[in-house]
């Protein structure tokens, strides 16, 4: 739930902005905000803090810094982190409602950390689909979905846990043309899982380039964008070579892939944080960590890469996969990102613009004039993030202030 702030003209004095382009951080900053847009940000005099004025209503966030709402690219609404990774045949049966109070709680881990839109990557009973058709209860959760609904795998291949698999009357293409769900994007996938136990070892593609390529076109026919999940130089080569949107993991893809995908447009979704939380997981069972940390330095590596060539990379958690905690690895998969070279104006970046670009949604990732009046405030200066994400301040959306328990502020 969100109040319209008292006055529907509002000045904020941010002590440090990121504006979501990459760009520096700007410092001592107002941004005027007017029925919900941003009319102007400007370094000036600003009334002094808690003045009401004729104009409009002062807040001094000068002890903060100032991002535009963030975005999670990759998660799985319906799944729990806690279920082990090989005990995962399919979601657990429960009563709809049921998984859908949980997909509640997951979005208020979301909204927490100031993520404020979700990429919903499928799962097997299409239950983030159904909730956002038919949210329970009366409060509406203000985290914007974009749902896959189930996504697409070959027959007898991996992808039960995530959606459906093709049937040998249809061809992939066919089948998304003939789907009379209402989904915001197409999902596939063309590679299994990346091995625990044999370092580097890659998958067959699920689907050929021809395959793929007229299932993209089906897609757009929809005016729906495709992501594809894919390890592998082949599997990652068919999809970029298709024209997908975007490869979400990519292990183990090589450069001449990223090079194609920086040529391309190609936005890339790591997901690097899978591994870490994997890890933890094999030692905490005394397991041979072994695998796992030269798959996660390979993929750190692989980043480093991809920022030299300039491939475009959107923030991408896997939440609710094992491990992964919903909301909290937004700040885990960060990290790595800046672990990997990523300045803290590009990784925002990757967590908001990039990611609007992706899913589509207009005048939103981005902090200047005539944009939505959608961002989050965290405690301190620029340095303490992304680990001051547990810390917000303030939450707006479209000039409407809510805070992290999605109460009214009064």
């Amino acid at each position: 739930m969100a109040t319209a702030m008292r006055d529907e003209i509002a000045f904020i004095k941010a002590g440090w902005l990121i504006d979501g382009s990459g760009a520096a951080i700007q410092k001592d900053v107002q941004l005027t905000i007017e029925n919900g847009m941003i009319r102007s940000i400007q370094k000036m005099a600003v009334p002094e803090a808690g003045r009401e004025t004729t104009a409009g209503h002062f807040m001094d966030l000068s002890e903060c810094t100032v991002l535009p709402g963030l975005i999670d690219c990759h998660v799985h609404l319906a799944m729990r982190s806690t279920t082990p990774r090989n005990n995962r045949p399919g979601l657990p049966t429960t009563r709809v409602h049921a998984v859908h109070d949980r997909i509640v709680e997951n979005l208020k881990q979301y909204l927490a950390v100031g993520v404020l839109a979700v990429r919903d990557g499928g799962d097997s009973d299409a239950s983030a689909l159904s909730y956002k058709k038919n949210p329970p209860g009366f409060e509406v959760n203000p985290v914007h979905l974009c749902v896959a609904g189930k996504a697409w795998h070959r027959a007898g291949r991996y992808g039960d846990l995530l959606g459906r698999e093709l049937s040998e009357k249809q061809t992939l293409a066919d089948a998304i043309l003939q789907e009379d769900k209402a989904v915001d994007h197409i999902k596939i996938i063309n590679s299994d899982l990346n091995s625990l136990t044999h370092y580097g070892r890659q998958t067959a593609p699920q689907f050929d380039l021809d395959e793929i390529k007229a299932a993209v076109i089906a897609a757009r026919r929809r005016g729906l964008k495709t992501m594809i999940h894919a390890n592998g130089t082949a599997p990652v080569g068919i999809a970029v070579g298709a024209g997908c949107d975007s490869i979400e993991h990519g292990f183990f893809m090589g450069k001449e892939n990223m090079q194609r995908m920086a040529d391309n447009g190609t936005t890339w979704v790591p997901t690097a944080f899978t591994m870490q939380a994997l890890r933890r997981e094999v030692q905490a069972k005394g397991g041979d960590v072994d695998v796992v940390q030269r798959n996660l330095k390979h993929q750190i590596e692989q980043i480093q890469m991809a920022l030299d060539l300039r491939v475009p990379i959107a923030l991408g958690t896997d939440g609710g996969s094992t491990g992964v905690e919903h909301g909290k690895a937004v700040i885990r998969e960060m990290r790595l990102l800046i672990d990997a070279g990523g300045s803290i104006e590009k990784v925002v970046q990757y967590a908001s613009h990039n990611c609007a670009l992706l899913l589509g949604l207009q005048r939103v990732g981005l902090l200047g004039k005539n944009m939505q009046a959608t961002l989050i405030a965290v405690q301190g200066d620029p340095s303490h993030l992304p680990e001051s994400l547990k810390q917000i301040s303030l939450i707006l959306i479209k000039g409407k202030q809510i805070n992290s328990n999605n109460k009214i502020i009064k």
